[in-house]
């Protein structure tokens, strides 16, 4: 099957009113095997949606409108979907009926301009809507072999029209087909790199599909399967993303709703709720100058992260380097602000202050000034520190500041200043996450 959206209104084309309908009413088709073809968005002038309808119609089995079935004077849904199909508009005595009820329920009284949310093209059904004044519709253009479902634009009324009276029809014409979809994220790599690495997995002609989007510095791997049932689809996606792993390894954090942080949450309690502080096993502790406090932010963000986090410290200046974490000054003259001795000493210093497992420290230019030919705008020093494995023979005493492990790296990240401050706070969660691993990076 195939299916495309048509949204209208003038607040969605001049971007005052964002289109979630379009994305919600996706999500459902893809559920039940309906494959997307074409997302439009039209103004509130009759003759453009004729001709969105009259050029999209052809080229798929059904077509879903939401928007353009109010009251007034520009909403001209209906007119255009009757002119389309060469009907008149009819009065819906059933919905008119239903209008004044539902005004008298509410003790308000109906004006006569409600009436035209009653006129619905000849031949269509009507499509219940208890939650509002305007009904939906389905009808049949034959010359295009489509189907139409016009649905009002306000998510509270669209969404139960749709589930309701809507996707039972979809289900049903699907015959239990499906179009599962996934997400895997990644981190470290870019883009280009991935597709490589990933190969023949990304042929535009496999299926399931597997392609690429970049988003915060994420990139992330979108799976979809289309097969004629959810077991089907199940096995073969799973099947995907067995193949997906044996070609990045490691470099994929999570799927979904993971984000870098959560994925460390989990590498830090084992894989235990966050809640169950008699679980955790391992602490951390952040001393932040460029980032401002974002990589605690990102750890914080996630539910019972006080459990596993110990405290943050954002030293910024040279001199609070100093007077909170103790950084020696001359290892600032020497070595300057920004590099890999000073955060080292930020990580070691952070985590004996707090007696944390691991401490992350970050350092860097994050722009639009400040940068030089030697360190230019970008340039950001990650550090860790980390108590031996207490499990390993042979350490004693693992607190003793001899016995603390630190390690850390130098980049050059592009972008402006969010972006760089973004992507130093998440290269700071890698470096933990595939420390906690137990596995070198592998950029």
């Amino acid at each position: 099957m195939r299916a495309s959206i048509l949204s209208i209104g003038d607040e969605l084309v001049l971007g005052q009113t964002l289109d979630t309908n379009t994305q919600w009413i996706a999500r459902q088709l893809a559920a039940v095997g309906c494959d997307i073809g074409e997302h439009r968005t039209v103004g509130d002038d009759q003759r453009s949606i004729e001709i969105a309808i009259q050029e999209i119609s052809p080229r798929c089995n059904f077509l879903f409108i939401s928007g353009g079935l109010g009251p007034t004077d520009d909403d001209l849904t209906r007119q255009a979907v009757a002119k389309v199909a060469g009907v008149n508009l009819q009065l819906s005595q059933e919905w008119l009926d239903k209008m004044i009820a539902f005004f008298a329920a509410r003790k308000r009284p109906m004006v006569d301009r409600n009436r035209i949310q009653a006129m619905l093209p000849t031949g269509c059904t009507m499509l219940d809507n208890p939650n509002g004044t305007a009904c939906g519709f389905s009808c049949s253009l034959p010359a295009a072999d489509c189907t139409l479902f016009c649905m009002p634009g306000v998510p509270k009324e669209m969404k139960p029209m749709f589930t309701e009276h809507v996707l039972p029809a979809i289900r049903k014409a699907s015959g239990g087909a499906v179009i599962l979809q996934r997400t895997l994220h990644t981190f470290g790599a870019g883009e280009s790199q991935v597709a490589e690495m990933l190969g023949d997995l990304m042929d535009r002609k496999r299926n399931p599909s597997v392609g690429t989007t970049v988003s915060n510095n994420v990139v992330s791997l979108r799976i979809n399967a289309r097969a004629p049932s959810p077991d089907e689809g199940e096995n073969a996606m799973r099947q995907t993303i067995d193949a997906c792993r044996d070609k990045l390894g490691e470099l994929i954090y999570g799927t979904d709703d993971d984000s870098l942080a959560s994925a460390v949450a989990k590498l830090l309690t084992n894989g235990a709720e966050t809640t169950d502080s008699r679980s955790i096993v391992q602490t951390v502790t952040t001393a932040e100058s460029c980032t401002g406090g974002l990589i605690a932010k990102y750890l914080t963000d996630i539910p019972g992260s006080s459990a596993y986090f110990k405290q943050g410290f954002i030293v910024y200046s040279n001199q609070a380097k100093t007077d909170r974490l103790g950084v020696s000054e001359n290892i600032i003259h020497v070595h300057g602000a920004v590099s890999e001795p000073v955060v080292i000493a930020m990580a070691k210093h952070a985590r004996r202050l707090t007696r944390s497992d691991y401490a992350l420290a970050v350092s860097g230019i994050a722009g639009p000034d400040g940068g030089s030919a030697a360190k230019p705008v970008g340039t950001v020093c990650v550090g860790l520190a980390h108590l031996p494995n207490l499990r390993q023979p042979g350490f004693r005493n693992a607190d003793r500041e001899e016995e603390v492990f630190a390690v850390a790296r130098t980049f050059n990240f592009p972008g402006d200043r969010d972006m760089v401050r973004d992507r130093a706070a998440k290269m700071a969660l890698a470096m933990l996450r595939y420390r906690l691993l137990g596995v070198p990076m592998p950029f």
